[in-house]
């Protein structure tokens, strides 16, 4: 397993700048969120800064994933929006269309996976009629994403149509793809799930793509510093340790990012301490 680090917990940073940073510390992967200050799949320069990141992450040996879930990209007046629940035809294509935009940067940049979620459901739709709005969307990006050998984690999220395991499972199901894997957000199993957290590891450990880690407290989807929250973390490293887990574990802590630098290098040193007790 490789420590990592998200991108938007370094919000206030040149994506330059981020990227050098995660890589000084001493991580060996980095989750890219694609926002309006980094890789943006709609600005002209686009292809100019894929070619910088690639040349960055070369020089720094650092790994990727494709993180699709920044605030107001798509919309300016709703955060996340739209999704592939939307109630109009056009807001789902919207999502799509940016969703294979981040499977095709997966490819320029040979990520591990692009990875993204289901959204929230409008009170004008009914869950049936989410489900299948899911369903069909999943299953288009799923079919752009064979085609360029991307793999997809999908990421079950607090409040959102899929937020449990139970709920993934049967989105996965209806997928039937080995291009269809999980993000697994450590955070948010400690929110919504019955512990222990490292049965859900264990039980999943063929289809895991990404991870996502900080820590948090039972039923309170609020991603807090290590230390900070009930997560057990020897047993959960343990478990990836377990299952031969290789990608990236990245620390996920977006509303830090006036404090990055101090926030980075305490994330490190809390996870090879831990690494270490194990």
């Amino acid at each position: 397993m490789k420590p990592g680090y998200n991108t938007n917990g370094l919000a206030f940073h040149r994506w330059d700048d981020a990227l050098n940073l995660i890589a000084e510390t001493g991580y060996e992967s980095v989750a890219i969120t694609l926002d309006h200050y980094c890789l943006n799949p709609f600005s002209d320069n686009l292809q100019n800064e894929i070619a910088d990141f690639k040349f960055l992450l070369s020089k720094h040996n650092l790994s990727s994933v494709i993180e699709t879930g920044a605030r107001f990209l798509l919309d300016p007046r709703k955060k996340h929006h739209p999704t592939l629940i939307s109630p109009i035809k056009e807001e789902q294509e919207r999502r799509i269309d940016f969703l294979k935009k981040s499977v095709d940067i997966a490819f320029e940049l040979n990520s591990d996976a692009a990875s993204f979620w289901a959204g929230q459901r409008d009170n004008s739709v009914t869950e049936n009629d989410a489900w299948n709005y899911l369903v069909d969307g999943c299953r288009d990006v799923l079919n752009y994403a064979e085609k360029k050998n991307v793999r997809l984690g999908f990421e079950p999220e607090p409040g959102m149509l899929v937020e449990s395991m139970d709920d993934y499972d049967k989105l996965f199901q209806q997928m039937n793809s080995p291009f269809f894997g999980l993000t697994l957000d450590i955070g948010h199993l400690q929110c919504v799930e019955e512990p222990p957290i490292s049965e859900f590891i264990h039980r999943w450990k063929d289809s895991i793509f990404n991870v996502h880690i900080e820590d948090m407290k039972r039923g309170i989807h609020d991603h807090l510093r290590f230390g900070e929250g009930d997560i057990n973390f020897p047993e959960v490293l343990k478990a990836f340790r377990d299952i031969h887990y290789q990608g990236g574990l990245h620390v996920e802590l977006s509303r830090h990012s006036h404090m990055a630098p101090v926030v980075l290098e305490e994330s490190m040193t809390f996870l090879k301490k831990t690494l270490k007790e194990i």
